[in-house]
């Protein structure tokens, strides 16, 4: 789906404009006697034949709220869920390699404060030290592994969805005579009427035309 991004002040500039020319009464010579007439002008050039312009009848949406877990898109919700569930293991694991590295650092660090005085055996305080640097390489080789492969998924995942919601509000627009549709999410609005807003509307549609339990994209 194309978006038209059109700026609303040069729109309200240019209904102004068309409101004061359609209102400016014709000019009168004095004494109310109607001007001479002019020689007709030479047939326009066509760089200066004027286009009539279509009247674009626009509305606002607002995607962010597309994310709302009880008022937004079920299926986001429903296929984000999906996502999470598939990578809760590797986050486990992280997160229990996470808990070893805390102890293994009070270890280590209880070991260095010890008081004047107090027998330390270097050898096994090294050790844990390099126990610890290790195990902070493995974490982080392991966190940046997951990212990737939760960030692929997820465009697996979130790629068929967008494209469907985009074919879906341009099925929306086309059935209430909607010709532009600015996202106020993106695009800074200096004013907007609340009856341009159809989030709402388009949400609720299609949450009823596309149910949640649909069938997402299976693991790859």
């Amino acid at each position: 789906m194309n978006k038209l991004l059109f700026p609303l002040s040069a729109l309200i500039i240019a209904a102004f404009a068309t409101a004061a020319a359609a209102q400016r009464p014709a000019t009168q010579a004095p004494g109310g006697a109607k001007p001479a007439a002019t020689p007709a002008a030479a047939p326009a050039t066509p760089a200066q034949a004027t286009v009539a312009l279509p009247m674009s009848k626009m509305a606002i949406i607002y995607t962010d709220q597309f994310l709302d877990p009880k008022t937004g898109i079920a299926k986001f919700n429903s296929v984000l869920t999906r996502l999470n569930g598939e990578f809760q293991k590797p986050k486990d694991e992280i997160t229990a390699m996470q808990t070893r590295g805390q102890a293994l650092e009070t270890e280590v660090n209880k070991l260095r404060d010890a008081p004047a005085g107090t027998p330390i055996d270097n050898t096994a305080l090294q050790t844990k030290i390099d126990q610890l640097e290790q195990l902070k390489k493995d974490i982080q080789r392991r966190a940046e592994d997951a990212q990737a492969a939760y960030n692929k998924r997820r465009q697996e995942l979130f790629s068929p969805l967008q494209l469907e919601i985009g074919k879906a509000l341009e099925e929306f627009a086309k059935a209430r005579g909607i010709n532009v549709i600015l996202d106020g999410a993106q695009v800074p609005l200096l004013y907007a009427a609340e009856s341009t807003d159809i989030t709402r509307a388009f949400i609720t549609e299609f949450n009823s035309k596309n149910p949640a339990t649909a069938a997402a994209t299976p693991p790859q």
